[in-house]
């Protein structure tokens, strides 16, 4: 396993899943914003460290996109755990998330020297999903016009997108 300062950033997104989640549950809702937004960060400055340094590594092809879901989920079933956003749309969320997360899995095991990166749509989900969740923070902080839910339908949409665009892109490696 090769760490570099690509993979400890990752590393560091997932740590920080803890305390967003405790802070966010004890109803600190700043303290969570900032957490996540920091998370959010490093997910920005490991890709591009990665790839300006040349320390592209499948550890980071895989873990990156790992860290991201555990951090958009947590942040999805903490907001469902409150009602701020319709449960259905989190099922498809997750749901698409197993299903890629299968799919590579699938195509490693016809080649394990085989990985997918995560494509511009995965990247434009996940993007808009982290800023989507940062708005509905600072909607708890401020409240007024609630949004929420359409914020989660656009998310969904993305994610569902992303991942049928993912899979036929990919298709030839699982078919092989």
């Amino acid at each position: 396993m090769k760490l570099n300062i690509a993979n400890i950033l990752t590393f560091l997104r997932i740590i920080l899943i803890i305390p967003f989640v405790a802070f966010f549950l004890n109803d600190t809702f700043l303290i969570a914003l900032i957490i996540f937004i920091v998370a959010s960060l490093t997910d920005a400055l490991d890709g591009y460290i990665a790839r300006k340094f040349n320390m592209v590594t499948n550890l980071g092809k895989f873990l990156d996109p790992l860290a991201d879901k555990i951090l958009v989920i947590s942040a999805l079933i903490c907001f469902v755990a409150l009602s701020w956003i319709p449960a259905w749309t989190v099922v498809v969320i997750v749901a698409r998330e197993f299903i890629v997360s299968g799919f590579r899995l699938a195509v490693v095991s016809k080649d394990n020297t085989a990985v997918i990166a995560a494509d511009i749509w995965g990247k434009i989900k996940t993007a808009f999903t982290m800023l989507a969740i940062v708005w509905i923070l600072i909607g708890a902080l401020q409240p007024g016009e609630n949004i929420n839910d359409i914020l989660m339908y656009i998310c969904a949409a993305l994610t569902v997108f992303s991942g049928v665009t993912m899979i036929w892109k990919n298709r030839k490696l699982f078919t092989q």
